[in-house]
C-alpha cells in the first residue's frame, strides 16, 4: 500500500497542473472548485472559479447574493442545481454557523448538494482528514490497476471501490494522495487512450499486464434518454420581448426562457396550440438540439411580431438588448447568438 502512495505522490509532485485552487487550505474555495468541476472540464471550470472568487471572495459574500446573480454567473456551465444548492448552503453557513465552514466530514456532507466524494475531497485537502475520494477518475485508475470487474454503477461496486480507495489511502497526507490519484486519472489513465508508458503504476497494473485496459471500468446500466420537442415563441414589438422564470423541480429551475409549447414526436405546431397567446402569425427562426444527461431537446424558435408584448402567466417584459442580464439556459444563449433579432450578423 505504501508503494502505491509513494509512486503516485512522487509523480504528482513533478507533473501536477498549476490550478488556482491548489496549494490552499481554505475550505470555501476548495468547496467552490469541487462544485464547479462536477460534470465540467478543468479548462472550462477554471474561468468560472475565478469569476466566482472575484464576485464572492468569501462564503458570506455568496450568501448575501441574489439567486439571479449567482445563476447568471453560472450561465453556460449547466446542471444549475449545483449553483442553487451551493447558494443555499452558503446561506446556511452564514446564518446558522456564524459564517464558519464545517470542519468535520459529517458537517460537510450535511450541506445541500454535497455527496461522499465532495465531502472527502474538502476534508482531506482542507483539514488533512483521512477520507478517500472516489470519482470517475479514481474508478478508472483503481479498476484497471486491480482489474476489478464489479460494475461501478452497482451497489456492490460502489462499496467495493470505496473500500479499496480507503485501503490505499495515505493517512499521513490524504489531501495530496487524493489529488494525485485524481490527477493520474485526468491526465494519464484516460478513458479511450490511456498513456500507460507515462503512468507511475504501469509496472504493477493488472489490466495493462493483460492488455485489457479498455475493458475497465465496467458499467451495468445504460442511461435512458428521452426526446423532447419544444417550440419557443419569441415575442417582439421591435424593442422588447417576453421571458418567464422557470419554477418547479424540472430542468433549468430558476432560469428564464421564452413562452413555449411542448409537443410529441411528429406533431406540428398548430394555431390551436397558440390560442392563449393572442396573435395570428409567426415566423420560423431556427432549430437547435440540446443534449442533457437524460434528455435530448429539439427546440424550434418562432419569432412573433406584435404591436405590443402582452404578458400572461407571470411573464415579464424586458428590453431586447438587456436579455443577457438574465440567467438563461445554454440552449437559449446559442439561439440568441445566432438570431438577428438579438443583434447577430
Amino acid at each position: 500500500m505504501a508503494d502505491f502512495s509513494t509512486l503516485i505522490n512522487a509523480w504528482y509532485r513533478q507533473n501536477r497542473r498549476v490550478l488556482p485552487w491548489r496549494g490552499i487550505s481554505d475550505p470555501y474555495k476548495i468547496w467552490l472548485s469541487e462544485v464547479i468541476l462536477q460534470q465540467t472540464r478543468v479548462d472550462q471550470g477554471t474561468a468560472y472559479y475565478l469569476k466566482f472568487i472575484k464576485a464572492f471572495p468569501t462564503i458570506n459574500h455568496l450568501a448575501n447574493a441574489e439567486e439571479d446573480e449567482v445563476l447568471n454567473l453560472w450561465q453556460g456551465l449547466g446542471y444549475y442545481s449545483r449553483a442553487r444548492n451551493m447558494h443555499f448552503s452558503a446561506k446556511l453557513v452564514a446564518n446558522e454557523l456564524n459564517g464558519v465552514f464545517p470542519t468535520t466530514y459529517k458537517g460537510v456532507i450535511s450541506l445541500k448538494g454535497v455527496g461522499e466524494y465532495t465531502a472527502a475531497a474538502i476534508t482531506s485537502i482542507a483539514y488533512g482528514l483521512p477520507h478517500a475520494v472516489v470519482d470517475g477518475n479514481v474508478y478508472r485508475v483503481l479498476s484497471r490497476y486491480l482489474a476489478i470487474a464489479t460494475p461501478i454503477d452497482s451497489k456492490q461496486g460502489k462499496k467495493e471501490f470505496a473500500e479499496v480507495a480507503s485501503a490505499f489511502l495515505d493517512h499521513k497526507n490524504p489531501g495530496d494522495h487524493n489529488q494525485s490519484l485524481m490527477e493520474i486519472g485526468a491526465l494519464i489513465c484516460l478513458p479511450k487512450k490511456p498513456k500507460c508508458s507515462e503512468c507511475p503504476l504501469s509496472n504493477s497494473c493488472v489490466a495493462l499486464q493483460k492488455k485489457s485496459q479498455l475493458n475497465f471500468p465496467v458499467k451495468s446500466k445504460k442511461t435512458k434518454v428521452v426526446n423532447r420537442y419544444i417550440h419557443y415563441l419569441v415575442f417582439t414589438d421591435g424593442q422588447n420581448t417576453a421571458l418567464k422564470k422557470r419554477t418547479g423541480k424540472g430542468i433549468w429551475e430558476g432560469l428564464y426562457d421564452f413562452p413555449m409549447v411542448e409537443k410529441k414526436e411528429g406533431e406540428e405546431l398548430t394555431k390551436k396550440d397558440l390560442e392563449s397567446f393572442t396573435f395570428s402569425d409567426f415566423t420560423f427562426d431556427g432549430t437547435f438540439k440540446h443534449i442533457l444527461s437524460h434528455q435530448k431537446i429539439l427546440a424550434t424558435f418562432w419569432q412573433v411580431q406584435v404591436e405590443q408584448v402582452k404578458l400572461v402567466d407571470n411573464q415579464i417584459e424586458i428590453p431586447i438588448h438587456q436579455i443577457e442580464d438574465y440567467p438563461l439556459p445554454q440552449l437559449l444563449i446559442r439561439y440568441i447568438k445566432e438570431s438577428r433579432l438579438f443583434g447577430a450578423d
